[in-house]
């Protein structure tokens, strides 16, 4: 975050506030009124002043900055609503420009009933899931060293921890980030859910979104689908009879793409998984969290469960990250200057007025395109699972239009398995390269401990 101009001229409007946010707090530590609409903050003797506000909540007091209106002993809306008067120090777009603004600390958001039942009613599912299929489930488990507490603590086999964290209140995001980090440093892969696509947890951690259930559903025998924060790598090349367009052309380019996509967008579509289902499969090693910079031209990041085979792949084509884990700090946007408008200090709490969305300015962070989009001449051989010498079709005429029949083609459409050499629908559109059974002993193969 760069800090820069102090505008002049008919841009400067006295009292006219972002979105009713306060442009000015109480230090409760040295005893001074900040001006955060001056570049030096009022107090030029105190150079670090602004970089120790904008501290995290977390890593100072909370009672650190305080409503004017509270310290001079006035009415504060905030806290004659029953809630706070401290305050935390965020950006705020105004007029195209980003300025500094001061708000209320958001501990005043109380998990409504509903919330807390379906917080309570997620964990119990999740716990009840893991103990079903033979994993270790610890409900609240808290840290060796007591920093963390995990809704539910899942351990797989082989010593996989995974810390699910149903989130249904509002959270965040640096709220998200931290916690995260610290569930890696204690050795467990933070997944957090919500039912929410506008949350700020999307794309800081490792998540996933649910539908919008009651407690009484998430307790029920229902399916529960993971509707976002899955994804499933598609590879293909570029030609004139491709079920998708290209994505750098629009028109076939013969080269070869890859990305990764909801299941519903996969060709042929793949069945979304199931909350019960990734349960274990996260704890078996089966999907793992992958993290993929985007290629858009800003610094943000996408996050998402993956089948292992597919990570796998993933990274014979781009090549394997430094750092795999799953908290890798990205920025959410490009380093963007704060501009100061010299506006006349107002001791007014702002409560009620405020309107700042201090997770993201976006109303939606998920994204439903496909993303990690990547363009390149060949795969590479590293990715084949066919044997350079496949073996022939071995079937009488009879075996093959029987062949043709069961797969619904027409009878020249099929082909050797390239594995066994059974017959299969080898040519032409939705076909494949190996018949289901090796398919699935392939992908077995690549799993985590076999």
């Amino acid at each position: 975050m760069k800090v820069v101009e102090l505008l002049t001229g008919p841009f400067v409007t006295t009292r006219a506030y972002a979105g009713g946010m306060a442009n000015g707090v109480f230090h409760t530590g040295y005893g001074i009124t900040i001006n955060l609409t001056l570049p030096d903050l009022g107090h030029p003797e105190r150079p670090d002043l602004l970089e120790e506000i904008l501290r995290p909540v977390g890593d100072r007091d909370r009672a650190l900055l305080e409503c004017l209106d509270h310290h001079a002993g006035r009415v504060c809306r905030s806290e004659n609503a029953d809630k706070s008067p401290w305050m935390f120090i965020s950006t705020r777009r105004r007029h195209g420009r980003l300025v500094l603004v001061g708000a209320h600390l958001p501990v005043t958001h109380r998990a409504t009933p509903e919330e807390s039942a379906r917080h309570r009613a997620m964990k119990e599912r999740i716990a009840r899931c893991a103990e079903r299929h033979g994993l270790h489930a610890q409900v609240e488990a808290r840290s060796a060293d007591g920093r963390i507490v995990t809704d539910v603590l899942v351990t797989g086999a082989g010593g996989t921890r995974i810390g699910w964290e149903a989130q249904y209140s509002p959270i965040t995001g640096e709220t998200v980030r931290r916690r995260s980090r610290r569930a890696v440093e204690n050795g467990i892969t933070p997944l957090w859910v919500t039912d929410s696509e506008r949350a700020a947890l999307i794309d800081r951690a490792p998540w996933v979104r649910v539908d919008d259930f009651s407690s009484r559903d998430i307790t029920s025998k229902l399916a529960m689908f993971v509707r976002g924060g899955i994804r499933h790598l598609q590879v293909w090349k570029c030609l004139p009879t491709s079920e998708r367009p290209c994505p750098t052309t629009g028109s076939a380019c013969g080269r070869f793409h890859s990305g990764w996509f909801l299941p519903a967008l996969c060709l042929p579509t793949k069945a979304p998984t199931q909350v019960d289902y990734l349960v274990v499969a996260s704890a078996d090693g089966e999907f793992v969290p992958l993290q993929i910079q985007d290629d858009d031209g800003r610094r943000t990041a996408s996050r998402m469960w993956v089948p292992a085979a597919d990570r796998d792949t993933w990274w014979d084509i781009v090549g394997r990250p430094e750092t795999t884990g799953a908290t890798e700090d990205t920025t959410d946007s490009p380093d963007e200057e704060i501009t100061f408008t010299g506006e006349e200090l107002d001791p007014t709490c702002r409560y009620g007025e405020e309107t700042l969305t201090r997770n993201d300015p976006r109303s939606r962070r998920e994204r439903p395109d496909a993303t990690g989009l990547r363009t390149f001449a060949q795969v590479p051989h590293s990715t084949f699972a066919l044997p350079a010498d496949p073996p022939t079709l071995k079937a009488s005429a009879a075996q093959r239009r029987a062949a043709a029949a069961q797969f619904g083609c027409p009878v020249w459409e099929i082909g050797p398995c390239g594995l066994c050499g059974a017959p299969i629908h080898r040519y032409g559109n939705r076909s494949a390269h190996a018949c289901g059974s090796c398919r699935t002993a392939l992908l077995r193969s690549r799993l985590p401990g076999q």
